[in-house]
């Protein structure tokens, strides 16, 4: 019996071992759902492969120690990054340049009814999302091919 009622609320039944939230049961630690992809530019190459979960952390680290670098050539060495390398699909790359980018979110748009016009509206201080973008610019011999520090990582070094 609970506070005042006392109906069956199947405590007892090992059957239905998945109840909601509020019944004092422990439930597996699940990784929160995201309906959007925010801020992909670009569909991923076939180099752009998902990295460690933690790769966000990790390229923010290297953008700072290679912001402040007094010699990048080195840097690049000690972080692992082939200067020539082989692709997945065979192809030899150059490095030929590191980018590094600063961005910073300050409006919104959201779609009106029927989607031919839409609503702006310029962000407070507390929503502005700021976030760095790095990438590696290999030469294939016929194109650039623009990489993120986990595909980088995936290359096979000459």
């Amino acid at each position: 019996m609970h506070r005042r009622h006392s109906h069956h609320h199947g405590h007892e039944d090992h059957d239905h071992p998945h109840h909601g939230p509020g019944h004092n049961h422990a439930h597996p630690q699940q990784k929160p759902a995201q309906w959007q992809t925010p801020h992909l530019d670009e569909p991923p190459s076939v180099e752009q492969e998902p990295g460690a979960p933690d790769i966000d952390l990790v390229e923010l680290a290297f953008v700072d120690g290679f912001r402040t670098a007094n010699d990048p050539t080195s840097f690049l060495r000690l972080a692992h990054v082939p200067f020539e390398a082989l692709a997945a699909d065979g192809a030899k790359l150059a490095l030929l340049r590191v980018e590094t980018e600063e961005i910073a979110d300050v409006g919104a748009v959201m779609p009106h009814l029927g989607g031919e016009t839409f609503r702006y509206d310029p962000l407070p201080a507390a929503l502005v999302a700021r976030r760095r973008r790095l990438r590696f610019i290999y030469f294939d011999g016929k194109d650039l091919r623009p990489l993120n520090l986990a595909a980088v990582t995936a290359l096979s070094e000459l």
